[in-house]
């Protein structure tokens, strides 16, 4: 299992970019690879993802979630194995600090190839950028989901 780290700051008020990070379906939009997210409940989510020509689809149940301060999660099931952490800190008014903490079961030959030339680390720090980017050029974020989930 590898772990991929990164941090992006955002100059965006903490509430603006945890809400957007809520917002699970507009991963497409800044997050390569990722075809389609579908929030089934508050706690899940479907992922449909094609990387390196093979496409993967897999469930994500949300394990603990504070507004404005952290969500994690984990794959329930399908064909990819991870969990992971995305924390906000409020660094002033208008600016945070996005930090993802990924740890990711290469599962496939494409997967394994990516992991050890290091695509998959360069994939989430360009998400991250991305993300920044999204994020920072819409202005505000496109909704919100304010509430918690406490680890069970």
């Amino acid at each position: 299992m590898s772990t991929v780290k990164e941090t992006v700051e955002v100059d965006v008020p903490v509430r603006t970019a945890y809400n957007q990070w809520t917002q699970f379906e507009e991963f497409p939009n800044f997050m390569e690879g990722v075809e389609e997210v579908r929030q089934i409940d508050d706690r899940h989510n479907h992922w449909t993802t094609k990387i390196g020509g093979v496409q993967r689809e897999f469930d994500t149940e949300i394990v603990d979630q504070l507004p404005d301060e952290r969500i994690t999660w984990r794959t329930t099931s399908g064909d990819t194995q991870q969990k992971g952490m995305v924390r906000f800190q409020r660094l002033d008014e208008t600016h945070t600090r996005v930090e993802l903490v990924m740890d990711v079961e290469a599962s496939g030959a494409a997967e394994k190839t990516a992991d050890m030339t290091g695509m998959i680390d360069r994939r989430v720090k360009g998400d991250m950028r991305r993300f920044k980017e999204f994020i920072e050029h819409q202005g505000g974020e496109s909704g919100g989901w304010r509430g918690r989930i406490k680890p069970g």
